[in-house]
């Protein structure tokens, strides 16, 4: 519940405000969207660069936009299919390209081939088990299942990955690498954690629906068991 009080306040003070001033502004879901792609890439090539900082920033405000765009389209009342696809697509395709600008900036680092490998092994586990943490919520819901449980989901991971660029980039140590490290070993308990609750609901032989108030995404797991017919929060 202190997750979904976080969510909440986060919708009423920052979501909110942010997306009437977009709507001010005459900017639509989608290109909030495409610009927080763009960010993001660019961050990514400021990193392999090695302007860990401001590649760090940069990414904070471009995955930052993303809670922005859904705000917008309901604000709006434009809310589609087609834009949670291509909020969804672009997340993935963002998140990915800061790991490659990451993986070339270790590899222009002058590193023995041992800490390449281990650097290079360590990178590859973070993106695969957070993508999957990801695709799980998706393939999810292609079920029936609504669900955001799990300790590592992409807003921490885009904050833990921004302000480790920044710290990196400040203190004379190699800070990204345990970063990474912690987002990998997160990622694969949140993974187990999100297997089992979808696993749970299935389980449970009836489907769930989206519980998620009109205005702003929400933490609950709602399953109907057969033969009800309200939403039954878990």
């Amino acid at each position: 519940m202190t997750r979904e009080y976080c969510r909440l306040a986060l919708y009423k003070f920052v979501e909110l405000p942010g997306a009437k001033l977009l709507q001010a502004l005459g900017l639509t879901p989608n290109l909030i969207t495409i610009i927080g792609f763009a960010l993001c890439v660019l961050a990514s090539v400021m990193v392999a660069s090695g302007w860990l900082i401001t590649g760090g920033i940069v990414f904070l405000l471009g995955g930052g936009l993303d809670i922005f765009d859904g705000g917008l389209a309901r604000l709006n009342g434009s809310d589609s299919n087609f834009g949670a696809f291509l909020d969804s697509v672009f997340d993935r395709l963002g998140e990915s390209a800061l790991f490659v600008g990451l993986a070339v900036f270790f590899l222009k680092q002058g590193l023995t081939d041992t800490q390449e490998m281990w650097f290079i092994l360590i990178l590859l586990f973070a993106l695969v088990f957070s993508q999957s943490v990801s695709y799980l919520r998706a393939r999810g819901e292609g079920l029936g299942v609504f669900t955001k449980s799990g300790l590592m989901t992409r807003p921490e991971r885009v904050v833990i990955l921004g302000i480790g660029l920044v710290v990196d980039g400040l203190i004379p140590h190699p800070v990204m690498i345990w970063v990474l490290g912690l987002i990998a070993v997160v990622s694969c308990f949140t993974l187990i954690q999100r297997m089992f609750k979808i696993g749970q609901i299935l389980h449970k032989g009836g489907r769930a629906i989206d519980p998620r108030p009109k205005f702003a995404d929400s933490e609950y797991n709602c399953h109907i068991p057969k033969g009800a017919k309200q939403c039954q929060i878990i």
